[in-house]
């Protein structure tokens, strides 16, 4: 393997620090609801912040799957919106300092990028790497929002029940890193909120609520989240009155309900499970509902 420190570049002084806390939020696979974008960019804007080593994202990310965006004014190019991938030394609300590894998730030399990640880690001594992940589930917006929590050793997680028993899905850097981490006698571990699969294409700030509180309760950080509550409340509302407005939708919300509220007496094993009597099944009702509040905002855009 080349060297995996030739994946990245130091920038200024390199601060002494006290067993940090290392957050993971690489986007790029899977982010229902844009809750690790959300996350990271309400971090960034609220949080005391400088960048700590810079990634060579030319050596990472495959353009064409994954084209940053331009602008075009009239007869020129007015911007480009150039792709970062970077460690970040943060300071929470009373001062504490962590990192957090934020940007685009590699396309390409996993394991060079995650031995670099490593290597950091070990320099910085961090003593915690908590990964952010949203995926899309089979539960209401109507339910408070819940997480799946994993980890290197089953007692970062305290109390937590598990949502999944076994299951595959594809790698992902993030989970990848966690994984190796462990291996190697670090501490990791993860939140991934669920988001309504209904509204997994939109941006969904109570996901991203959840996630940081999730992280403040497991770490001790006190990171801000007022403002996403505020933007959830405004997200809740509107949905809210979409749904309210269609009989049909109405219906297909209290089926979720149901649904959700059964598996939680213990009634199902699983909460993507099947028909429960005469109810639609939830993947039939995401879809009603993501067709519903697509033609809404259709509308409301014209």
């Amino acid at each position: 393997m080349l060297d995996p420190r030739e994946l990245y570049e130091l920038t200024g002084d390199v601060p002494t620090l006290e067993s940090p806390i290392l957050i993971q939020a690489l986007t790029g696979f899977v982010d229902a609801g844009s809750a690790i974008q959300l996350s990271r960019e309400h971090l960034l804007e609220k949080l005391e912040s400088r960048v700590l080593a810079r990634f060579d994202v030319d050596q990472l990310l495959d353009y064409r799957s994954r084209r940053p965006p331009m602008v075009f004014v009239e007869d020129h190019w007015e911007s480009y919106e150039e792709p970062s991938l970077a460690l970040h030394l943060m300071h929470d609300e009373i001062g504490t300092a962590f990192l957090m590894l934020a940007g685009p998730e590699p396309d390409v030399q996993w394991e060079r990028f995650i031995a670099s990640v490593t290597g950091l880690i070990d320099q910085f001594g961090v003593r915690l790497t908590v990964g952010l992940n949203a995926i899309p589930m089979a539960v209401p917006h109507t339910r408070p929002v819940s997480v799946t929590a994993h980890a290197t050793d089953r007692e970062l997680l305290g109390d937590r029940e598990s949502w999944l028993q076994r299951v595959q899905v594809p790698a992902s850097v993030g989970n990848l890193l966690e994984y190796r981490l462990g291996q190697n006698g670090h501490d990791a571990m993860g939140y991934a909120a669920h988001v309504p699969h209904y509204l997994a294409q939109t941006t969904y700030p109570a996901a991203s609520e959840l996630l940081l509180d999730s992280v403040s309760a497991s770490t001790g950080l006190a990171l801000p989240t007022g403002a996403l509550r505020e933007a959830a409340a405004a997200v809740r509302e509107e949905v809210d009155t979409q749904v309210a407005d269609d009989e049909q939708a109405t219906r297909l919300v209290q089926s979720l309900e149901q649904q959700y509220d059964a598996f939680l007496r213990g009634r199902e094993g699983n909460l993507l499970a099947g028909n429960t009597g005469n109810l639609p099944t939830a993947d039939e009702l995401g879809a009603e509902l993501e067709r519903f509040l697509a033609e809404q905002s259709k509308d409301t855009e014209n």
